[in-house]
């Protein structure tokens, strides 16, 4: 009882502060976008940076459209945790106007630390415990001119593809109130999607930098292990490796996504991160190098794409080939199911107790982690009954080959994932080479944005991301179309396992329409540039063809 009570003062304590900060802002922050701020806001990350390197635009100006904005935002979805405002103004006055970020406001996930804030991330007991040093990465951005100003929701444990939590309460969608802008960088997703930032910062372990993209209607790219800065950041899962979590920029436009990587690449961050690998930006022309070949994973063979998602992915294939691409189906992949069956297993493999260590008692959890939990908890004598209950007569090979293996693993078994994931990297590593290929082409989940709360099933679902962490590949989400009540409809469908059928009584074309669905654009490890030339590829081609994404707009 008394966990119980400490928890929910100090729920109420976080959110009073936030409220509080927000309140106490200079009147400016309240006052309507003047047309000076309005301009600001239409200009690229190139632009305002070029501005203020050239003096026609000012940091402090720039701050204040943005911290407007941001505040619309959160009063529209409840995306933002800490806000930095006041000590962004110091900031904007001192910036480096010369720098390749200059007077750029950057909006970072609830993670990143800034000395004199939380970064409690969703869990109560560690409300009112200010982080004491500077991240690697916050430091970074303030040498290149950016200007932090907010930080944003996230859900509790990092380990789920919504946002929610007791000490913030629920991020939601801009398109649709009762859907989730993702997880779990879904405040970014948020805030980011409605035009309050234009360039994040999120992290990555099984999609959460691209399921917000691909759900709200924006850019990343997710880089490989120690390509990015991620020291000095707290974390739910201190100490997984098996998974590797990756620090990643996620963006309004594509534009700005090319010169947020560019501009941190140029800062040299493995000399503010001993966990950064020495390689800076490098220049890809792709037209100039042999015909590009992109391979299409049109279904992880877990759960099919829904129509909306099928129906984006097909767009991109039809423009490609439609322009002279090399466009073919994947076939004989190393299984991508393996891989999960392996990720979820080294992911969790401490069977979830160190991401629920800080909750207390009454503190709620995502529902898709409370059941993974109570999953991989469950006495192995049942999980085996139940596996074979699964597998014998329900016919379900899939679900059975998942739920066997979760559970707790003692350091051998551990070390011997380990030893399968390595195998498993260079099986893909032979098939990506043996068949030449330079992308390749998938949804990032088959289902566009669940309903709040739909984790609970879509958390099996996650393989379309997931896939791509375990063998650390570079992987970028752009926004395609999105979803038309129309043209994608289920017709009829018969699922093949528990999982597909329980994703798939999320998904209702009516219920979803308007929806943005993205493309997962996907090249090998530490091709983050390459990745970036590929989606330029794409995008410049939907463009040239009259069908370009459609942004979200605010009133």
């Amino acid at each position: 009882m008394f966990s119980f009570l400490t928890h929910r003062k100090a729920c109420a304590a976080k959110q009073q502060e936030r409220r509080e900060r927000i309140e106490s802002l200079p009147p400016v922050y309240r006052a309507p976008l003047t047309p000076s701020d309005k301009s600001i806001l239409t200009q690229s990350a190139y632009q305002i940076v070029a501005g203020v390197q050239s003096g026609s635009l000012s940091p402090s100006d720039v701050l204040v459209a943005y911290g407007k904005k941001a505040l619309k935002a959160h009063s529209a979805t409840n995306c933002l945790t800490e806000i930095l405002i006041p000590k962004a103004e110091e900031w904007a006055r001192t910036c480096n106007s010369q720098g390749p970020l200059a007077g750029m406001p950057v909006s970072l996930k609830d993670t990143s630390s800034i000395p004199g804030y939380d970064s409690c991330i969703g869990y109560s007991a560690w409300v009112g415990k200010p982080m004491q040093k500077e991240s690697a990465l916050v430091r970074l951005l303030r040498d290149a001119g950016a200007v932090p100003f907010v930080k944003t929701n996230v859900p509790i444990t990092l380990l789920s593809l919504e946002c929610t939590n007791d000490v913030f309460g629920t991020t939601t969608n801009v398109w649709n109130k009762k859907y989730t802008p993702g997880g779990s960088t879904g405040g970014e997703g948020a805030l980011l999607a409605y035009g309050g930032s234009r360039l994040g910062i999120g992290t990555d372990v099984a999609g959460s930098v691209r399921g917000p993209a691909h759900y709200s209607g924006i850019y990343t790219i997710k880089a490989s292990m120690h390509r990015f800065l991620k020291t000095g950041n707290p974390t739910s899962m201190p100490g997984q490796e098996g998974i590797p979590a990756v620090y990643s920029p996620m963006t309004r436009t594509l534009e700005d996504l090319e010169l947020f990587w560019r501009a941190i690449m140029s800062m040299k961050p493995w000399t503010y991160d001993h966990s950064v690998l020495p390689i800076p930006w490098r220049e890809v022309n792709l037209s100039e190098s042999k015909p590009i070949r992109w391979g299409v994973l049109w279904d992880d063979g877990v759960v099919t794409p829904s129509p909306a998602c099928r129906r984006a992915l097909q767009e991109v294939v039809s423009v490609l080939e439609g322009n002279g691409h090399e466009v073919f189906t994947l076939q004989n992949v190393p299984s991508p199911y393996e891989g999960l069956k392996i990720a979820s297993q080294l992911l969790m493999a401490d069977g979830a107790k160190t991401c629920m260590k800080p909750m207390r008692v009454g503190e709620s959890n995502d529902p898709g982690v409370r059941e993974a939990a109570a999953m991989f908890r469950t006495p192995y004598f049942v999980k085996k009954l139940y596996a074979w209950y699964l597998r014998y007569i329900k016919g379900d090979e899939t679900y059975a080959g998942l739920v066997e293996n979760w559970y707790e693993k003692s350091v051998p078994e551990y070390l011997a994932l380990i030893a399968q994931r390595e195998g498993y990297r260079e099986r893909w590593f032979e098939f990506m080479r043996a068949n030449s290929i330079d992308f390749v082409l998938t949804v990032p989940n088959s289902l566009p944005a669940p309903p709040i709360g739909g984790m609970k099933a879509g958390w099996k679902a996650c393989g379309y991301t997931f896939l791509w962490n375990i063998l650390d590949y570079s992987a970028g989400v752009l926004p395609i179309t999105h979803v038309d009540a129309a043209l994608d409809v289920l017709v009829s469908f018969r699922p093949k396992n528990a999982i597909e059928a329980q994703q798939y009584r999320m998904y209702d074309a009516q219920q979803m329409h308007g929806l943005p669905v993205g493309v997962q654009v996907v090249g090998k490890r530490l091709e983050e540039e390459k990745v970036l030339e590929g989606m330029k590829i794409i995008e410049g081609l939907l463009k040239k063809e009259g069908r370009a994404y459609v942004q979200f707009e605010s009133n």
